[in-house]
């Protein structure tokens, strides 16, 4: 009957999910047997609107992804780096043919009598020119044989752990259960936000939506955790939008702030909010690093309803606008909220809740959130509601999730077991994860000279190439995208159907994360991760806490030691770009010399000078290089304490020039452990970012608690009321001296001798 309607069913606990359409045991065949090149979506789950998509078209025009690239128009690169892998990849296909044609000469010279072997070194020739058009023309018959080898899948064992379950603080009010039944329809909302959620394909609302909206209305704080993909910015704007709707603002002002972590997260906050209020007045910023400051500048100065910012570039505005603060924010919004409360953030979070008002709606929401009553009591909630949909380690519903393990002695295979994956299993649709930005630059190489479409997102990129790397994957100009972890917190991005992780991440909130980039609104996805000895806890941990079974991959050896051989053969080329980008570089500030003293030959150094004011920041210079030391200081000694092998690997590593592929992934697996380390660390001090100085109270002993006793004199003194004041002027009153007698006479005083002598 619903579907008949054009309705979508409401999700439901005990529901079965969507199959994977390559969940069967030949489904490595059959990848192998599709042809290359772009491929039609998998079905999508019945819960969700098998068409909705978060879309960039907008109200006003062209979408946030288009207006952020246009302010950062002129600021790209002379050349990309797939062009220089295609430049070095022609170089070395035209010296192969050289090759192969000095040779066929060599053998037609010394051979002349024989016919027969002429004939087939000409066809040898002509068939290799033949493939030079091909993705990849360096496969003979006995490559193909290899590649066509299908992996072994097998299922994982689940041991159940015999921990109980941890109940929940007292702090919170629990609000977890919902209305199953509940609309859009019947939460009240305004004809705009209706109207808005119709045309954006919403037809109902998801679990933490039905939780959360209802809550968010009232106006109480909420600590949210929902599973990614879950449709968490909905539920935490459109309760915004209906107060702001409610109650215009009687002078432009900004009266909610929404923190995100990461630039891109911002973009696409700021994307979903315009298309909400696009039937209404509501007016929405987006202040991110990277974009233009002048521009954000004078949009803060108008005073729009709801600014989405960084940490950072909020400060920079606080402390370099005048006319720009945080006094008259309503309500404060923290999404990927654990990620805000990291040491990362720590300082410049305990500035932003001191500029902020101390009256004010506060709402986190993540998919891994922390249950420590001390991280939510430093951005001051007040009696919050803690609504849990699902645990904070729980993956997408419909996610397959597949490790392949790694030998001890094996380390150096990940770089072939990743590309062999790309090539032969996976080759659209992918996002790899690494745990360096020098590792993902390497692989976005290595891959583009395996013919691969490749792109990389980290932060060592301009916000112009991160924005491009991601419109080409969104847009499928590239089938891979190569990223660390910049990329894995609430990017929405339409049919990632898989996720691979060359080395297993820093924590078990960090893998939900990534992982969490597929399967996504109900939809079916994939994940792959490579793991070694030294990461087996973690997926240890991984497989109690998942709810359907776990398979383990199996690739054979002869491939991967193919794989390897063509990676050693590759290594030449992967310098040669090295060394195209080292030197475009240098040019670049050659030029960029060149220009600055121009400029300050035309235009004189007073004017130039005025120009260059420099913005003030809440740290001085000195804090910053103390804190950035502190912190460096910190990781070194974490990894150097008691870790003799790290000691040695960091020296060696010093002295070589260039890695081998043991010494590249352990030093990725090195930098997870360090940060685990650390994190554990900071766990036991139970020190996290505060508005105010944490006073430790004094010990208490256990029982029931005491009240102090007061005397009358003290009470008769501290008491200022204007009640009290009267009556000190007026005197006791009669009850007052009768209390006081009777209060003598119990202690043994004389009452009546006292009587006697006040009648006399």
């Amino acid at each position: 009957m619903l579907q008949g309607l054009g309705l979508v069913g409401t999700i439901a606990e005990g529901d079965a999910g969507p199959e994977d359409p390559e969940s069967g045991d030949s489904e490595d065949e059959e990848e192998l047997r599709r042809p290359p090149g772009p491929r039609r979506r998998g079905p999508t789950g019945g819960d969700f609107s098998a068409t909705f998509i978060f879309g960039e078209a907008e109200a006003g025009g062209e979408g946030a992804w288009a207006a952020a690239l246009r302010q950062l128009r002129g600021k790209r690169a002379a050349t990309t780096l797939d062009e220089k892998i295609e430049k070095v990849r022609q170089k070395r296909k035209f010296q192969e043919r050289e090759a192969k044609q000095a040779k066929v000469k060599d053998e037609d010279a010394d051979t002349e009598d024989n016919q027969t072997k002429k004939q087939e070194c000409e066809d040898f020739s002509g068939d290799k020119e033949d493939d030079d058009d091909d993705v990849e023309s360096q496969y003979s018959l006995d490559d193909e044989t290899i590649f066509r080898k299908a992996d072994t899948v097998k299922v994982k064992e689940r041991r159940r752990s015999k921990k109980g379950e941890v109940e929940a603080e007292s702090f919170f009010e629990d609000a977890s259960q919902y209305d199953d039944n509940l609309s859009f329809q019947d939460m009240n909302l305004s004809r705009p936000l209706l109207k808005a959620i119709t045309a954006l394909g919403f037809k109902q609302p998801t679990p933490i939506q039905k939780a959360c909206i209802p809550v968010g209305l009232l106006g109480k704080d909420i600590c949210a955790c929902a599973a990614t993909g879950t449709g968490k910015t909905a539920a935490f704007i459109l309760p915004v939008l209906e107060r702001l709707i409610y109650k215009p603002r009687q002078a432009p002002i900004t009266r909610v702030l929404v923190l995100v972590p990461t630039r891109e997260l911002g973009i696409q906050v700021h994307s979903v909010t315009k298309q909400l209020a696009q039937f209404s007045s509501v007016t929405t910023c987006l202040a991110v690093g990277g974009l233009d400051v002048k521009t954000q500048e004078a949009a803060l100065r108008s005073g729009p309803d709801i600014l989405i910012a960084t940490p950072g570039r909020l400060i920079d505005h606080l402390h370099n606008c005048p006319s720009f603060h945080l006094s008259s924010v309503e309500v404060l919004i923290l999404d990927e909220a654990d990620r805000m409360l990291d040491e990362y953030f720590e300082e410049q979070m305990k500035e932003i809740i001191r500029l902020c008002s101390n009256h004010r709606q506060t709402m986190l929401f993540s998919a891994t959130m922390t249950e420590e009553v001390k991280d939510l009591a430093s951005v001051s909630l007040k009696n919050p509601v803690r609504i849990f949909v699902n645990s904070n380690t729980d993956v997408a519903p419909f996610l397959r999730q597949e490790f392949i393990r790694i030998r001890p002695n094996r380390e150096g295979d990940r770089e072939a077991i990743v590309s062999a994956l790309l090539t032969r299993t996976f080759p659209d649709h992918v996002m790899l994860f690494t745990q360096t930005k020098k590792q993902a630059h390497r692989m976005h190489i290595l891959l583009g000279l395996m013919g691969l479409r490749v792109g990389e997102l980290h932060g060592n990129l301009s916000q112009a190439q991160r924005l491009e790397a991601l419109r080409r994957f969104k847009d499928e100009q590239i089938d891979i995208l190569v990223a660390t972890d910049v990329a894995a917190r609430g990017l929405d991005i339409e049919g990632v159907k898989t996720v691979i992780n060359f080395t297993m991440p820093n924590t078990t909130k960090h893998y939900v994360h990534r992982v969490g980039r597929t399967a996504r609104a109900g939809r079916a996805g994939r994940s792959v991760s490579l793991v070694g000895e030294e990461e087996r806890k973690m997926l240890k941990d991984i497989v109690k806490a998942a709810k359907t079974p776990v398979k383990a991959r199996i690739l054979p050896q002869d491939v991967i030691l193919k794989f390897r051989e063509k990676i050693e053969n590759l290594e030449k080329d992967v310098y040669a770009v090295l060394c195209l980008e080292r030197e475009e570089r240098e040019m670049q500030q050659s030029e960029a010399q060149i220009n600055r003293a121009k400029k300050q030959l035309e235009t004189g150094k007073q004017e130039t000078a005025g120009e260059g004011l420099e913005r003030s920041w809440f740290q001085t210079r000195e804090e910053r290089k103390k804190e950035k030391l502190a912190k460096a200081l910190q990781e070194f000694d974490l990894a150097l304490r008691g870790k003799k092998k790290r000691k040695k690997f960091m020296q060696d590593r010093q002295k070589k020039v260039q890695m081998t592929p043991e010494e590249r992934s352990q030093f990725e697996i090195l930098k997870s452990q360090m940060y685990a380390e650390r994190l554990a660390k900071r766990n036991r001090r139970a020190k996290r970012a505060r508005a105010l100085p944490e006073e430790e109270p004094a010990a208490v002993p256990a029982g029931p608690k005491r009240k102090k006793k007061t005397s009358v004199f003290d009470e008769e003194l501290t008491n200022t009321s204007r009640k009290a004041l009267k009556q000190y002027r007026a005197g006791p009153s009669f009850e007052d001296r009768k209390r006081l007698g009777m209060a003598q006479h119990r202690k043994g005083g004389n009452f009546k001798s006292k009587s006697r002598y006040k009648r006399k």
